[in-house]
Order: C-alpha cells, then structure tokens, then sequence
C-alpha cells in the first residue's frame, strides 16, 4: 500500500514532474489546503459562487445595490 502525501504547499509549475517536492502538485483546481476557519491542514473544495437573484443584472430596479464594501483577511 502507498501512502498518498496532499499537495499542502500548493502548485509547483517551475519543475518537472519528477523532480516536483512532493508535498506539491503540478495541477490544482479549485483546492484549499489549509482551513480558513480552523487553520489546520485539511483538504477541501474552493467554494463556489452562486448565482444571485433571478440572474438579472444586479443593479436592476428589482435589485438594487444597498452596500458594497472591501473585505482583507490578515494573517
């Protein structure tokens, strides 16, 4: 049996295959290796976005725009 290593340090583009660390990966889609919440390694799926309203134009009469703001997360 092999024990499979997740790709916690993200992608490596600048190496071939074989010579890549093997904590990364040549392909990613879509991939979160650290909890956001929890700050703990665990792999799991990007969320997605989600249509919002009726797929008009936001902005519309029947949507209007209430409040936009900037959002920053610090480390």
């Amino acid at each position: 049996m092999q024990e499979l290593i997740p790709p916690i340090k993200g992608i490596s583009k600048g190496l071939p295959v074989d010579k890549e660390h093997p904590t990364t990966s040549g392909y990613m889609n879509n991939v979160r290796p650290i909890d956001t919440l929890e700050r703990r390694l665990r792999l799991g799926q990007r969320p997605g976005l989600d249509k919002w309203g009726a797929g008009t134009q936001i902005g519309a009469a029947e949507q209007p725009v209430v409040a936009m703001c900037i959002v920053a997360a610090v480390a």
